[in-house]
């Protein structure tokens, strides 16, 4: 598949969830994401007002995360987290699903959790997504995960916060991919700070990468395009 530098910038979620991060850090974030064209700023959900403000008369998205980094809180919380980063400007929604449910295999309260976030997101017209943080997490726990996403209807799978010892992996990418199929899509964020890897990601079924190393990604793809196009082979596909 051949891929624009402007296509391929379209599928960066430009991020900065950094604890100490200012309001000049936020500034120039979004000024980033327009300069580049990315697809949205991928913030700590108290930035969502500041950052809406900027971003209001463009084409980039504002991301609220919910419930970041460990997920640990009540899916009450997580709800009225959500609700507040849409009512102040949000266009998007990542959250962090309970690992410890998952662990527990209480999955009625995963998948109860998502069917709120979703149907909070999905009637203010708004894109979600859950992060599974796949480091934790065994080859069945994400199969039922996502088994799971397909049947709330949620808009993305996500593999990282970035806080875990390991990122994003291309495997977790590709079995995330095969069992949720065209159904649900899938974001790899977490550890991809360089154009290979973020090819790779491609490669394997993701069609949104969250990452803070955008602007390098961009220009190292901008040194190795042909023609003006990146030619990514789809792994996915031949599965």
């Amino acid at each position: 598949m051949k891929y624009t530098i402007q296509q391929c910038a379209n599928f960066i979620d430009h991020t900065n969830v950094k604890a100490y991060a200012t309001k000049e850090d936020m500034k120039k974030l979004c000024q980033e994401a327009m300069d580049y064209g990315f697809k949205m700023v991928a913030i700590n959900s108290g930035q969502t007002s500041f950052c809406h403000q900027i971003l209001k008369n463009t084409n980039i998205h504002t991301g609220a995360a919910i419930g970041f980094p460990l997920g640990q809180m009540s899916i009450k919380a997580k709800v009225e987290e959500t609700i507040d980063a849409i009512n102040k400007g949000a266009d998007e929604i990542d959250y962090q699903l309970n690992i410890t449910e998952v662990k527990d295999k209480n999955f009625e309260y995963v998948e109860e959790e998502m069917r709120q976030i979703v149907q909070v997101s999905h009637e203010n017209k708004k894109i979600c997504k859950v992060i599974l943080e796949t480091a934790y997490l065994s080859k069945e726990e994400i199969i039922k995960i996502c088994e799971i996403a397909k049947k709330t209807k949620i808009d993305f799978v996500k593999t990282s916060t970035g806080f875990a010892p390991v990122g994003a992996r291309t495997e977790d990418v590709l079995l995330m991919k095969q069992i949720v199929q065209n159904q649900v899509q899938v974001k790899a964020s977490g550890g991809i700070r360089d154009a290979q890897t973020f090819k790779a990601m491609l490669a394997h079924g993701a069609t949104r990468i969250g990452t803070s190393a955008g602007i390098k990604i961009i220009e190292e793809l901008k040194k190795e395009a042909v023609n003006g196009f990146i030619d990514i082979e789809e792994v996915y596909e031949n599965h």
